[in-house]
């Protein structure tokens, strides 16, 4: 090759470099973790659903060993978390979801909430759908392990609705979030086994304390468990704990009625309750008549 056919193409390879480098770089699927010696967050994105204005993206939550947070509902200690997305842009509303917790004993007593880790997989709304979202988010939590622990933390993420890596552990969290369901509507679990929260009654206990007691239907060796939530976060009520006198084919759970605020009434209160068997979960709302 003459010269003339070496300066041509030692340019047509630089002219090749330079559109490399000025090629978009694809978005983010993940920003920075924030993060202590006891926990970490970040945000996190999914690709978009079908025929949907929505975009997925989750808060993803890693915990020490030993170390957990709290579900919406924390139970007899405990601080759920606070999640602020003021500072968002082209956002119009974020609904965060929250993954069927587990029930946790210590010193201070019992908790609800995870270990190891958490996602929360979040549903955002764009103001507008024609323009980009950036998803930013101040977040108040507690950890704990013998004692509690105010954690915070801040992550900033464009959100495109593009192909993501974290997309199956996004989905896996999004499925582990409990399915709204009526009072004794089923949810299958497979061919033979299926998960319902049959009926709810209120009862005098023992010494005539009132109580309310939950039957619910589930596999017979499912790690099964139920939580209760009143009408707003001022009520604090107990754990349910298994009782006995189910009738066949059913578990029955039952809870006094403690912890109303001050001037409440338990007469047509709307209770949330949420039914877990394995990694499935239902939430029923229900008026105590």
């Amino acid at each position: 090759m003459n010269t003339t056919g070496l300066r041509h193409a030692a340019l047509a390879v630089a002219a090749g470099l330079a559109a490399i480098n000025a090629a978009p770089v694809a978005a983010a699927d993940a920003s920075s973790w924030s993060s202590d010696s006891r926990s970490a967050m970040r945000l996190i994105s999914g690709a978009r659903g079908a025929d949907s204005h929505e975009l997925r993206a989750g808060i993803e939550i890693k915990l020490g060993a030993e170390w957990k947070t709290y579900w919406r509902y924390p139970g007899d200690a405990g601080v759920p978390p606070r999640f602020d997305f003021a500072r968002s842009d082209n956002v119009k509303s974020v609904k965060v979801l929250w993954p069927a917790p587990h029930r946790l004993s210590d010193e201070s007593g019992m908790s609800i909430g995870y270990k190891g880790g958490v996602i929360f997989p979040l549903v955002v709304t764009p103001a507008n759908p024609a323009k980009p979202v950036t998803l930013r988010l101040k977040l108040d939590y507690a950890v704990c392990e013998k004692i509690c622990i105010p954690a915070e933390g801040s992550a900033e993420l464009a959100l495109t609705g593009g192909a993501s890596e974290r997309d199956a552990a996004l989905a896996d969290a999004e499925a582990r979030v409990p399915k709204p369901m009526k009072l004794g509507e089923t949810l299958k679990l497979d061919e033979q086994s299926s998960l319902s929260i049959r009926s709810v009654k209120r009862e005098n206990g023992a010494g005539g304390k009132p109580r309310v007691v939950v039957d619910v239907t589930a596999p017979a060796n499912a790690a099964l468990d139920l939580f209760a939530e009143g009408p707003s976060a001022e009520w604090a009520l107990p754990l349910p704990e298994p009782v006995s006198g189910a009738p066949a084919g059913t578990h029955r759970f039952a809870f006094a009625l403690d912890g109303l605020p001050p001037g409440s009434s338990a007469n047509g209160a709307v209770l949330k309750l949420t039914a877990t068997a394995g990694g499935r979960a239902i939430e029923v709302t229900t008026r105590l008549d």
